[in-house]
């Protein structure tokens, strides 16, 4: 078998193929997310704390900046200083937070559908079957 057919091999199991499908998928999704928390979540804490509020603009400027550089992250960054950006951390924590929770809500969703349904009870028997039952357990009871 020639390298170009157990590539082809390869490549069409059902695996490889799922995995694909999965990376494309969860790459749009991770965007949703971002936007999630940068377009919604994001806004409402800082309506709630009060003003504009954004965890990205956070940091420690851990070196000197020169003369004349604005103190927004941004410029330190481009001037060279060294920075401790936490904010951004911060940000990116409440988005995997945000994900892995959606994530556990889908699995718990398709587990639900994958479950079988429970089996049906036998159906009762008609009322005349049981009136029968009863008659012939009287009539075995019955002193002959």
């Amino acid at each position: 078998m020639g390298m170009m057919a157990e590539f082809k091999a390869f490549a069409m199991k059902g695996s490889v193929m799922d995995l694909a499908v999965g990376v494309i998928i969860g790459g749009a999704f991770g965007k949703i997310v971002d936007s999630l928390v940068g377009d919604v979540i994001m806004p409402l804490i800082s309506a709630i704390l009060g003003g504009r509020f954004d965890f990205s603009s956070l940091y420690v400027a851990l070196g000197k900046a020169p003369e004349g550089t604005a103190m927004t992250l941004d410029a330190l960054k481009k001037a060279g200083v060294p920075v401790f950006a936490y904010g951004n951390f911060i940000t990116i924590v409440i988005n995997f937070v945000i994900l892995a929770f959606v994530i556990f809500m889908m699995v718990k969703m398709m587990n639900r559908w994958k479950q079988e349904p429970a089996p049906e009870a036998a159906p009762a028997p008609p009322a005349q079957e049981v009136l029968l039952g009863e008659i012939r357990d009287l009539l075995k009871k019955r002193p002959a």
